[in-house]
């Protein structure tokens, strides 16, 4: 199996480098990896389909996993909750990363993701402590699980992006909460994605996978431990969700 793209000598857009860097940072403040918006980034350079969605994927991990740390930390990451959710949607997660989708599907997908994505980004975090949360069943739980795992495999993006809002939407549990479970899920179902690219040979990095990577992860690191004032980000997440919006636009009209 080809592990790397060869355009590996092709050199890389520093502009590319740095909207990498400030999607890392937002999307680890929220508890999220960030893929969607790697995948808006990616979609504006020449790297092929398959790899842009294998290296969202890995870069997805890295920086989900900073994020899943620093919420455990702060004791916002409820484990046993989050494992609800994995068991239905890891091998969901899976089995959309074995499939072969066509190119048009691909790109509604991924138009979708971006749309949501934005939406989400521009929507105002909700820090009320006063709502009454409970549990949902464990029918919705596998229904949402399922379908979120799924759709993440196929288009290589974790899923946080759909369920955090989801959990805080439906009153399943408060923001910070939901964003420390999003970000462990993300890390698992990302895991699983890459696995069954990885068993199907469709796993492909980028050639700028290093410097894209690097990026990510320095911006994740400073991003999840500004998540307490990610409040103070308010424009910059909005900037973002005017970005990924034209992106999910372009891809729809294309």
């Amino acid at each position: 199996m080809r592990l790397f793209e060869n355009d590996s000598m092709v050199p890389v857009d520093p502009t590319h480098l740095i909207a990498v860097f400030i999607v890392a940072a937002l999307y680890s403040s929220v508890g999220h990896g960030g893929a969607s918006g790697y995948l808006a980034v990616l979609s504006l350079m020449s790297m092929s389909k398959p790899a842009a969605s294998s290296t969202a994927l890995v870069l997805n991990v890295v920086v989900a996993s900073m994020s899943a740390i620093s919420y455990w930390r702060a004791k916002h990451l409820r484990v046993r909750t989050t494992i609800t959710y994995l068991i239905p949607s890891v091998p969901a997660a899976f089995l959309g990363g074995v499939l072969h989708v066509p190119s048009y599907m691909y790109e509604t997908l991924l138009a979708i993701c971006l749309i949501v994505a934005a939406v989400r980004l521009a929507m105002p975090l909700k820090t009320g402590s006063a709502d009454i949360y409970k549990q949902p069943s464990w029918r919705m739980i596998g229904f949402v699980g399922g379908v979120i795992g799924l759709i993440s495999g196929i288009v290589g993006i974790g899923g946080g992006i759909f369920l955090s809002p989801v959990i805080v939407l439906a009153k399943w549990d408060n923001t910070k909460n939901a964003s420390g479970t999003a970000a462990l899920f993300i890390v698992v179902n990302s895991l699983a994605g890459l696995f069954g690219r990885y068993l199907t040979n469709t796993l492909q990095l980028g050639g700028e996978f290093a410097p894209l990577m690097c990026c990510a992860a320095i911006g994740g690191l400073i991003g999840s431990h500004l998540g307490a004032q990610m409040c103070s980000q308010t424009t910059l997440k909005r900037i973002l969700s005017l970005v990924l919006g034209i992106a999910s636009v372009k891809l729809l009209f294309a």
